[in-house]
């Protein structure tokens, strides 16, 4: 139709110009907060040893767990009540579980603040489903108590039982109690102490470590940074306490270009994981892997003597052994191959996590893997 010409030269127009437009890199810069951790403001590990009650039948059973009853008894102790000797013999209670309590106390926590806890059963419970935990005190590494648990556990599994035949979906022995500890004790830390500020890298790396110190010397003054190592920032900071807090959080929010990560492959030999980083690169080699599979069959005959013989009746096993070797694909890479190029050519003959593993230790043998090959 005529009127359409223009609104298709318009449209023609329009896709000639953004085709024209070049595309923006995309920002590979990333804040100081998340490159970085000031030395000493870090969280502190508690744990503790409790009961929990409450429990439908899923508790401790008091003759193979002795410890549970006895930790009943001397809180029964320390509440006043003292029950005869026979009657605390033979108590077997099914409902108590036996549990330590863990937390992790956050940097600058306050007395009076709530954070989360842990609850794990360290005897032969079922189910800490339902239950609640008592009052637990929560240490440090010093032996102080930092802080106090108490709360109603929640699981996030479930299980059911009947006529021998169980079910059972996540695990129903560990659970946490959200703000289930109040902070009782401060930790004392030195950020406001001393004329600097130390920053510790995640990624250890010599040219991350000198980007940092050259932007926060760029905004706040030359000599204000100086990178002592690969891992290492040290900062002139301010005295006062107020002024060192603003000008900690303008610097984490400086942002800073990282390093390339080096190239590295790392290797799950217990699961069959193979993680390859970005940067990984192969020299010229061929590889040719075939798979070897052996199986093993036994079959019991049963031997009949003569009927007029004296013989007795035996089971005599007739086993067969098989080899099979599957055949070997040759895959040959050029020098330079990047890594979206050999995994499409592993995926290509379907090799496996273990035929991967065993190919990429082998090329790093040879000398054609460049890259750093961790196995854990």
């Amino acid at each position: 139709m005529p009127f359409l010409r223009p609104l298709r030269r318009a449209l023609l127009a329009l896709a000639v110009t953004l085709a024209a437009v070049p595309l923006a890199p995309v920002a590979s810069a990333m804040a100081i907060r998340d490159l970085v951790s000031v030395q000493g403001v870090r969280p502190n590990q508690l744990v503790g040893y409790g009961l929990v009650v409450g429990l439908s039948g899923t508790g401790d059973q008091a003759t193979q767990v002795p410890y549970t009853t006895q930790s009943l008894l001397n809180m029964f102790q320390r509440l006043g009540i003292n029950l005869p000797p026979s009657v605390a013999q033979n108590l077997q209670p099914k409902d108590l579980a036996a549990v330590m309590v863990t937390a992790n106390l956050p940097p600058f926590a306050s007395p009076g603040q709530q954070i989360n806890i842990t609850v794990s059963a360290v005897g032969n419970a079922s189910s800490l489903a339902g239950g609640t935990l008592l009052m637990t005190p929560l240490k440090g590494a010093d032996g102080q108590t930092y802080a106090i648990a108490q709360g109603n556990v929640v699981v996030s599994g479930y299980g059911a039982s009947s006529g021998g035949s169980s079910t059972q979906v996540n695990f129903l022995t560990a659970g946490t109690v959200a703000n289930g500890a109040t902070v009782e004790r401060s930790v004392p830390d030195a950020f406001d102490q001393g004329p600097t500020l130390t920053l510790a890298l995640d990624t250890p790396s010599f040219g991350t470590a000198a980007r940092i110190a050259q932007r926060i010397n760029q905004s706040f003054g030359a000599n204000t940074a100086v990178a002592l190592n690969a891992g290492t920032v040290r900062v002139q900071a301010p005295q006062s306490p107020g002024a060192r807090t603003s000008f900690l959080g303008n610097l984490q929010a400086l942002q800073v270009d990282p390093s390339s990560p080096p190239a590295r492959v790392v290797i799950d030999a217990r699961s069959g994981t193979v993680v390859l980083g970005q940067n990984v690169t192969l020299g010229a080699c061929a590889v040719a892997h075939g798979n070897l599979s052996v199986t093993i069959n036994t079959k019991y005959e049963v031997s009949q003597p003569n009927p007029l013989g004296a013989g007795q009746t035996a089971v005599v096993p007739q086993t067969q052994v098989q080899a099979k070797a599957g055949k070997a694909k040759l895959l040959m890479f050029r020098a330079g191959v990047t890594l979206d190029a050999v995994v499409r050519a592993l995926n290509a003959v379907g090799a496996s996590p273990n035929d991967l593993i065993a190919i990429v230790q082998a090329m790093k043998q040879a000398g054609a893997l460049h890259a750093q090959l961790d196995v854990i």
